[in-house]
Formats: structure tokens, sequence, C-alpha cells
């Protein structure tokens, strides 16, 4: 056996070498540039063998197999050419690998993804475990790149242009089975055999690889593939609108190398990971990727957190069912619901029924799986089985007395060390602690809707909150799957403090006759998932709009809602829950949204347009903009890190643009200034930029600093 420090080589006596990649110091293996000559000096001693029957690729590490390449490499790179010689490096060792002359079969378990799976590629054969952790992909394009080590030329000939694109284009994994059913990998069996499948592979007769399937082989040819790119370039456009530059150029990179050969598709995908490591948008998504791996390892205050043993939800509705749902599947622990009737508790039931059914019928989990997972869960309309929660989230009507009772109640039935969570978008944590035994076990945990779905939690500690209570409450939210940011016990908080402006200036271009449709398509344009209009109808304009008033007596006219709106509100118009909203409901050809004239007709106006598509994108962003200045001032959000989190996981900022605060740095924060003293004169006070903004343009100053670097703890691209 010999030993290089990342790599260890050792030959059975069947004559297998099996080299085990187990990266010292790192939870995960990722791949590194100095790997190169480590890789060599390994695959060089395993071929000095003259019996040497073939090579097993395996990882030393429990639950992964190679999780990308270390993007730290890439933020290293001063220019489009320093980057395009990384994939270079990266090509050659793997074409070393693809070029030995015997067989060579990874043998796979857990994530494979990026560089992983580009090294898997190289090998001549994959065998893959089927457990739940393993998954393969290449998801580059989420980091504004796309694959550089000969990913975008090997796993279309693999596999098919087709899935290939359907994979490099979204930059999504498959699990064990799909990556067989697609021929990814040549065998998918329990974890306990993987090595020993492998070492088979490597001693059998090679076989004939299968057949592309009948899709695949009418797509490859010079009309199919003509007609395969058409469509997947219209389709990625209707999606990214044009603002993720790496699309293009994967479609590019995959066909020039179907087209004109292996040798030229490997020069355009170095040359194009090169310009892409160069991009704006590609140093925003990685900038929030190394954000949200910064953030997984913040315990968000100085407390230890106390163990988790079982959870209480107070409320039955979609937010209390939704609750339940990712404490029990996804943080695994046992959650009773208390609702003042069994049907509320059934109907917090069926949430976690319907979202494991979905999980079943895609065979991600088997139906014993289900019931495990089920029983989990369970209610009562009374606190029996409560007294020993560590913490007791409520999900119950935004009404202060309510919630200061619920409060009451947990101090009588429960332990004293039992934290109280209040789910709340908008009353005040310390009002809700104000008549508290225990207030320092109080705090707020704002769930967004739907819980099982949204991926950002917002922890409020109010000032009698303990380091302990925030620290756990932290704990809890990673637990359940969330990205956890603590912010302060303000108005609005900060997620609804920066949307509301943004929504009401919607509003203020409707009311000027602006097509509902047409504000919507300006902001999906410039990146947001749903337009504001939308936006509102989803969440339901009911609750969307109470905030508002709590609002603009905390902080002014700029969050007043025009009260020519009122007239929608008195409509009985709630959004789709109620089938009345801005939008038309029920079954229409085509699909797309159709606005309702009557809207138009309620607020007396004849919708006309005449702001483009930017101006519209221009109003509704900079008093997003501006107030999340503000937020970051009065310390409502104690980074720029964490209020750029909030936006994109909590509303769904634009990820490519890294948030409003990187947004505004690579603006300049002149440009922001100008802009909002320009809508100023035009508009009104409500666009006056904040004192923070014209201090810092004053200054010079950006909200990261000139040369602010995020440690990427040995992260990596997958």
């Amino acid at each position: 056996m010999e030993q290089s420090s990342a790599f260890t080589l050792t030959m059975r006596l069947d004559n297998v070498g099996v080299i085990t990649i187990d990266v010292p110091g790192e939870k995960m293996n990722t791949l590194k540039a100095e790997f190169a000559a480590e890789i060599r000096s390994v695959l060089k001693r395993a071929c000095a063998n003259p019996q040497l029957a073939g090579l097993v690729i395996v990882s030393g590490k429990a639950d992964s197999f190679i999780a990308g390449a270390d993007i730290a490499m890439i933020a290293a790179c001063d220019s489009a050419q320093q980057a395009e010689k990384l994939a270079q490096q990266g090509q050659k060792v793997m074409a070393e690998i693809a070029g030995l002359p015997v067989p060579v079969v990874a043998a796979i378990h857990g994530a494979c993804l990026g560089g992983g799976l580009e090294l898997a590629l190289s090998c001549h054969h994959r065998v893959c475990s089927l457990d739940e952790k393993t998954r393969l992909g290449l998801p580059e394009v989420q980091l504004g790149l796309l694959p550089g080590s000969g990913g975008t030329q090997r796993l279309p000939r693999l596999i098919g242009a087709s899935m290939a694109l359907d994979m490099i284009l979204s930059g999504k994994t498959l699990r064990p089975r799909q990556a067989l059913k697609c021929g990814l990998v040549d065998e998918a069996v329990p974890h306990a055999i993987l090595l020993e499948t492998a070492v088979k592979t490597v001693l059998k007769v090679r076989e004939a690889r299968k057949p592309l399937p009948l899709r695949e082989r009418l797509l490859s040819g010079p009309a199919g593939r003509a007609l395969l790119f058409n469509m997947a370039k219209r389709r990625a456009q209707a999606k990214t609108h044009g603002n993720y530059p790496a699309v293009d150029k994967i479609l590019t990179v995959v066909r020039q190398g179907l087209e004109q050969g292996s040798s030229s598709g490997y020069e355009a995908e170095a040359r194009a990971f090169g310009e892409l490591a160069m991009t704006p948008e590609s140093a925003a998504l990685r900038g929030l990727f190394f954000a949200t791996t910064a953030l997984k390892k913040d315990p968000g205050a100085a407390g230890k957190p106390r163990t988790l043993h079982s959870i209480g939800v107070l409320g039955g509705g979609l937010m209390g069912g939704g609750i339940a749902c990712v404490t029990a599947t996804r943080a695994g622990l046992p959650v009773r619901i208390k609702d003042i009737n069994a049907q509320g508790i059934n109907h917090a039931l069926k949430t976690s029924w319907q979202v494991l059914s979905k999980a079943v019928k895609r065979r991600h989990l088997t139906e014993a799986g289900r019931q495990q997972q089920m029983a989990l869960i369970t209610g009562s309309t009374d606190y029996q089985g409560f007294s020993q929660r560590d913490v007791i989230i409520e999900a119950v009507f935004e009404d202060l007395a309510l919630k200061q009772k619920m409060v009451a109640e947990v101090e009588a039935h429960c332990v004293p060390q039992t934290i109280f969570a209040s789910n709340t978008s908008s009353l005040p944590i310390a009002d809700i602690a104000a008549h508290a035994q225990r207030p320092e076990n109080v705090i707020g945990l704002h769930y967004f809707s739907p819980p099982e779905k949204m991926p950002l939690v917002e922890v409020i500690p109010h000032a009698g909150t303990s380091d302990v209570t925030v620290a756990t409450a932290v704990a809890l939210a990673k637990k359940q799957g969330k990205t956890a940011i603590v912010v302060a016990d303000k108005a609005g908080f900060y997620v609804n403090r920066i949307l509301a402006p943004y929504v009401i200036e919607a509003m203020h271009c409707l009311l000027a006759g602006e097509p509902i449709e047409a504000i919507d398509d300006a902001l999906v344009k410039f990146g947001f998932p749903v337009g504001p209009v939308q936006l509102l109808d989803e969440v339901g304009i009911d609750v969307g709009t109470h905030i508002m008033p709590m609002l603009e007596k905390a902080w002014g006219e700029r969050f007043a809602l025009p009260s020519a709106l009122g007239a929608v509100l008195n409509d009985n118009r709630k959004g789709r829950k109620n089938g009345r909203g801005f939008y038309l409901y029920g079954k229409r050809p085509g699909g797309r949204k159709k606005a309702d004239a009557e809207i138009y007709r309620l607020l007396k106006l004849s919708p006309k347009p005449c702001l483009s598509a930017q101006d519209i994108a221009t109003r509704c962003v900079m008093m997003m903009l501006n107030e999340a200045a503000r937020t970051l001032d009065e310390q409502v959000v104690g980074s720029a890190r964490d209020g750029d989190i909030g936006a994109v996981f909590g509303i769904g900022f634009p990820p490519f643009l890294g948030g409003p605060f990187r947004y505004m740095d690579r603006m300049g924060i002149a440009q922001v200034v100008a802009a909002l003293e320009q809508l100023e004169q035009r508009f009104g006070s409500r666009f006056a930029p904040c004192e923070r903004l014209k201090k810092m343009m004053e200054e010079q100053k950006t909200f990261y600093g000139p040369d602010v670097t995020l440690d990427s703890g040995g992260v990596s691209a997958g």
C-alpha cells in the first residue's frame, strides 16, 4: 500500500488496484488544482505493475464520493486565461484516466457532483450505491459556470444530448435508479457490495455498451440535433430571460463538440469556462454559495443550543401543518400538534401525508418509510403530551392577545426551559413576551408560506431573549432544512420590510394605468420568479396588505397603500385562495395567467402601457434597495451577507445579482443614489435616498468592501 496525501493505492491479490480518495481534514472530498500531480503519480505507480488488471476509484469518506471542485480555485483567478488554464488542467487529468490501457471503474457512494462526476465520466465504467445519499449531477450552472473538465463532452456521448442538456442546463441531480435508467451508471447495487461489484466489473470481459434510447438516436442526426438545440434554447430563454450567460455557453459548447468533434469541444469548453468565471453573474452566484455555506456554520448567538428531542406546534392551519411537516420529515423529530378541534389536527396531518405521498409516488420513499415518518406526528385538542417538549412553535392567528394567552398556557403546562417560538409575520416579539414569566425563552420564528417549500426562516429575538434560546431556535431551523437569518425585533422584521415598498410601488404603477401583466412581466424579466402583483395574489391580498398599516405607523408614508386600492380590498378579493384577485382563476387555454379586467373598473382606470419594462422594474427594485440599506443601518440584519441571503431565499431576489447589497455594490453606490434622486424628482419623496447610502457615496464605501474574500472552507461546486 502506498500513500499520497489524498490518494491511497492498494493492490489486491487479484491484481485490481483500488485508489481511495480521502482529502485530509475535510468532511467531503473536493478536487483541488494541486491534486493533478498526485493523481498522475498514483496512476503511474499503479501502471508500473505489469500484472495490473484494472483500477477501482472509491471514496474514503462515509457519505460522499467527490462533492465537486473547490470553488476557491476560481476566486483565485484574476483573468479568463487563468480560469481557462484551470479547466485545461482538469481536462488533461481526466483524459489521462480515460486513456489508461486497463479498465477503470468509479465506485460511487454519496455525492458525486461537478468535478466528481466529471472524474467518474472519465472512467470506463461506473457503479453506484442504492443509498439515499447517492446523487449524481453537474450543478455548475447554478454558479454561473459550465462543467470545465470534460463534462460537456463526455456526458452527451454517454447518455445522449437531450438528457445531457437537461442535466447540465438545470444543474439537477439524479438518484441511483434514475442514473441507471439513463445509462449514466452501469450498475446500482447495495452499498455493502459496491466495492465487490466494481472489482467484478474490472475483471469481467468488457461488454458492448447499451445503445442509446430511440429518442436520443433520432435526435442525433443533423435535423434532429437542430430541432433539439432550438427547443432547448427556447425553453432556457423562457426560464432565464437571458439573465444567465452560462446557459447560452452550455448550448454552444455541447453542440460544437457533437458537430465538430471532441477536440474542438474540449477547447470550446475550457475557453467558455474561463470567460464565465469572470462574469459578474458567476461572481454573484459564487458569493451566495460561500455566504450560505458560512451561514450554515453560524450558530446565531454565543449560547450553546440545547439538545432537541421533541417539538410542539400550536395551530393546525396552513402554517402549523407545514411546520409540523418539516419538523418530522426533515428534522426527524417527534412533533405534537394542538388545535382547538380535531379537524385542525387532521388538516395538519394531511399536509405531511400529501408531501410524503409525492415522495412515494416518485419512488424516493417506500410506503413503510412514509408510515414511519407519519408516526412522528401526533395531535391533541389539549396540552396532553406537551409538558416535556423542548420548543413549542405557535402558529395561530395574528392576534396579540391570543398569542400572549398561548405564552401563558405554555408556561403553565410545560417545563421551565421550554422555548416558546412565535411564527408571526408582523407582531413585535417583545409585545408577545410582555407578560411572560420567562421572557428569556420567548423568540420569533417567522416561516414563509408554505413552510414545506419555502427555504428561509427569520429568527427574531427580543431584547430579553437569551443567547441559548437564539442558538436553539437557529439549530432547530437548520434541522428542519431551513436557511436561518437572525433579524431584529422591529416592524416588518427584514423580509416583509423590504418587500412592502416594492409591492406598493407596483400598485402605484398600476394606478398610473400600467397593465397588470406588463408590471409582472417587467419584474420577471428582471429576474424575479413571479411579479409583484401575482405575488400578492399568491400570498393572499388580505394577508399581504394587513401588515401595511403597522409598517406605515412605524416607518412613515412610503409604506402607505394608495387609498384607491380600497376598492379591490372591499370587493372580497383575496387572490388565488378564493379565486378572486388581480388575475382570473380557473381553467383557461394556453395556461398563461390573464388579468381580471374587472380590477380596472373597480379602480376607475383604463389600462395603457406608458413605461418600458426597464422603467417599471427600476421603480419597484429601487424602493427595495433603498429599504434594504435602511435595515442594515438600523441593524435589522447583522450583515450585508444575511440581508442578501434573506432577499434571495425569502422573496426570490434574482440570484444572479447576488442579493440587494451585492447588487448595489455592482451598480456603484453613487449610481444607486443618482437613480433614487431622479425618481424622487419624478414621483415624490418616497424615493429619497436614505442617509446610509448618501454617506457611503461621500466616503466611497461599499457594502462588502473592495477586497472581500469569503473562506470557502473547502466547499465545492457540487
